[in-house]
């Protein structure tokens, strides 16, 4: 048991423990060192490094010191031994091959050959043991996963591990190891069917039962535990029809069941465990609705154009009309029909409620402009359900109208020396079509001739119809001339009308009187009349004669006497220009008189002009022999007065016959009660003077020129004709009526 040294020394043990060594069991006479009690080498050395004892000796006499090192050797006198005798591991059934579990290594006190040497897993076909050195040569143990864990299949799994020692007889430890499989959410839950199918009723109570749907789990705790849920879709809104209990299952009706909106609901039921992560699986409801006749027949048009032309064909399609019906079977079956009498009819088509809205009479857009076409839809269940559309359709316009004017022919009535370039008149034509075919453009026709010279000087605006002449105007060189107004509308192709224009020149009064005797020079004339002293009262004792080219008031003309040297002798008729005697002369009477004769036509500013005449008085034999003389004489100024006559009456003779050809060839297409007649008539008696009878029917009127302002024209009245102007003077115009209505022939006057 120990190492005997003999010697002779004091013994110092320097030792842990003491280490079975006493310094008093070394022999003081022999130096034998012995063991006084049991040493046990794991209480004194570390198993993992060689175990030795440093002992120190005294030897006194001579004084030395020894040092002795005594080594203690093993023996196999402990087993293998696990910090735990069971252990318990947990392992997720989801745990893949290869994984693997770090074990603690069992302890033995025995060093060398006498410690652990191996591990021995009992046989397992999920685990094997797996080992590696680690430091000072311990054993580093892995409990390594051969093939995955199914909790479904065993929860549980018992192993054993031993350790084993190199001793002999080998000693051993065990361990038993208890490997507990995690469950896993690794089964998807399972409905009893894939698909329920279901019929329901249009319109059901709210909180109808529908169905039960049922998933099971094979999985435990939460894994196992299922939720029940409506997948949202897109194409209905099952989640506002339909409620899913998520625990039991149940479904039930929470909204409106429409038939008309889904024939048929498909649910998408989904049950999903409460696992992490969490396993779903769906199931499909389909929800087959039973129809009910609760829906109006919808029309839906498709228009080609709100906008066909008026010279539009027979068939000319206008639009596209659909109709559908929601319901199903006869409650879907649908007539269509257009209300009211229009020129437009339903053609069906060969599909199935469909139809063309197509023209079956002839447009005219200037009787109607537009259409409201009302079409009604009418299914066949009972009792049968209509609906109505409405559609407008506007009738375009197409070149098909001429400009017409209102009145045809139109009179103008132009005052003489009107200002060049002034408004005359106006021409105005109306087009019964739209935009640009009722654009009308309007120009003068210009054409060979005389008419057509005078045309030359008035000019159109082609925009408005304004018409102004370009010249001034004499009524004593023109009287009255026509020309044609052409309007034309700005269509493809375009169409045209003309109008004539009569123009009447108006007189002025721009002519002063010209007196023809006594013989004028220089606007006043003089003249010498010889009277025998015993004629009586009432003699003639000459004639005053004048003429004024203006006509009616303006060529009116009034004789006075301005200066008489006896106002008892003589007498002016105001009208014929006559002198005559008042009374029978006597002694005390001068023998020479003088007149100042004023002669003045009647216009608004009137002109006039004085003539002067001597009355001598003669004895009655030298009267006779004087009145030889002056008859001579008389024969002679009466011969050069009636060729000035006869050449102004041939002059207004012509300018009249002219006037009536005109005025016939232009109302020739007028009816009786608007037909008018111009007639020159000429009357004379001393003075001439020129008037224009107007006659109309029965009636006849003349005109007598009142002042009226340029561009004055007859227009079409409600009865008749009336006579526009502006500023028409009512001196001139109620002297025309008083004229007219108190002579039906213009006045005499005095050659």
């Amino acid at each position: 048991m120990g190492v005997l040294l003999d010697c002779s020394m004091f013994l110092f043990a320097d030792a842990p423990y003491g280490a079975g060594f006493d310094s008093d069991k070394v022999n003081q006479n022999n130096g034998v060192l012995s063991v006084h009690k049991k040493i046990d080498r794991e209480e004194i050395c570390d198993r993992n490094r060689a175990c030795t004892i440093n002992l120190k000796t005294l030897i006194e006499n001579p004084l030395e010191i020894h040092y002795i090192e005594v080594e203690i050797m093993d023996v196999n006198d402990n087993s293998p031994v696990f910090p735990e005798s069971q252990i318990y591991l947990e392992i997720s059934e989801s745990t893949h091959s290869g994984a693997r579990f770090e074990l603690q290594a069992a302890r033995d006190l025995d060093a060398g050959i006498n410690s652990i040497r191996s591990y021995k897993l009992e046989q397992n076909e999920h685990f094997q043991l797996q080992m590696k050195n680690g430091d000072d040569e311990d054993k580093i143990i892995f409990l390594v996963l051969q093939k995955p864990l199914d909790r479904e299949q065993q929860s549980k799994h018992l192993l054993s591990l031993t350790a084993f020692d190199g001793g002999n007889p080998p000693k051993s430890g065990t361990l038993d190891i208890i490997v507990s499989v995690i469950d896993v959410n690794d089964n998807i839950p399972v409905f009893t069917q894939e698909i329920y199918a279901v019929t329901l009723n249009e319109n059901v109570p709210v909180g109808t039962i529908i169905t039960n749907v049922n998933a099971s789990d094979a999985d435990e705790g939460l894994n196992g535990e299922l939720e029940y849920t409506l997948r949202r879709s897109s194409k209905s809104n099952v989640n506002d029809v339909f409620q899913l209990d998520s625990v039991t299952g149940e479904i039930t009706v929470k909204g409106n069941i429409d038939y008309e909106e889904n024939e048929v609901y498909r649910l998408n039921v989904q049950a999903t465990d409460k696992g992490q992560p969490p396993m779903t699986v769906d199931c499909r409801v389909v929800i087959k609705v039973i129809d009910a006749n609760d829906n109006k027949p919808e029309i839906h048009i498709t228009s080609l154009s709100n906008m066909v032309l008026e010279d539009s064909k027979k068939g000319t399609v206008i639009a596209l009309v659909s109709v559908t019906d929601k319901d199903s079977g006869v409650n879907g079956k649908v007539i269509c029909s257009i209300s009211g009498n229009t020129p437009f009819e339903l053609k069906p088509s060969v599909k199935d409620n469909m139809y063309s809205l197509v023209t079956k009479d002839g447009l005219d857009r200037e009787l109607v402009s537009y259409y409201d076409i009302t079409i009604k839809a009418m299914d066949l269940g009972q009792p049968p359900q209509s609906n109505y559309k409405s559609l407008n359709v506007q009738v375009a316009d197409v070149n098909d109208n001429s400009p017409e004017f209102s009145q045809n022919p139109l009179e103008l009535y132009l005052l003489e020396n009107n200002s060049p370039g002034e408004l005359t008149f106006s021409v105005s034509a109306t087009d019964r079509d739209v935009n640009e075919n009722a654009a009308i453009a309007y120009s003068i026709i210009r054409r060979d001739g005389i008419q057509n010279e005078m045309a030359s000087f008035i000019n159109v605006n082609a925009e408005n119809g304004q018409m102004r002449a370009l010249t001034s105007f004499d009524f004593e060189k023109v009287k009255t001339f026509q020309f044609h107004v052409l309007a034309t509308d700005s269509g493809t192709p375009s169409l045209s009308s003309n109008v004539t224009v009569n123009v009447f020149i108006l007189d002025q009064n721009d002519n002063v009187p010209v007196i023809l005797y006594p013989v004028s020079a220089n606007g006043s004339a003089e003249g010498v009349e010889e009277i025998p002293r015993n004629v009586n009262a009432g003699h003639l004792v000459t004639k005053v004669r004048a003429y004024d080219a203006d006509i009616g008031y303006n060529g009116w003309l009034l004789f006075s006497l301005q200066e008489v040297s006896d106002h008892s002798l003589f007498a002016l008729d105001r009208y014929t220009g006559q002198i005559r005697t008042l009374r029978s002369f006597t002694e005390t009477d001068e023998a020479e008189h003088k007149l100042v004769i004023l002669v003045k036509d009647n216009g608004n500013v009137s002109l006039s002009a004085t003539a002067t005449v001597i009355i001598k008085l003669v004895e009655p034999k030298e009267a006779f022999a004087a009145s030889d003389v002056k008859n001579t004489i008389k024969e002679e100024e009466e011969n050069n007065v009636t060729f000035y006559l006869i050449i102004t009456l041939g002059s207004v003779s012509f300018l009249f016959i002219v006037s009536i050809i005109m005025l016939i060839v232009m109302q020739c297409s007028k009816t009786t009660d608007y037909s008018s007649k111009y007639l020159q008539d000429t009357n004379y008696d001393g003075t001439l003077c020129h008037s224009i009878q107007y006659r109309s029917g029965d009636k006849r009127y003349m005109l007598v020129g009142p002042r009226t302002s340029i561009g004055s024209t007859l227009v079409p009245g409600s009865n008749g004709n009336t006579l526009r102007g502006t500023n028409m003077h009512s001196r001139e115009i109620n002297q025309a009526k008083l004229y007219t209505r108190a002579q039906s022939r213009a006045l005499p006057h005095s050659l």
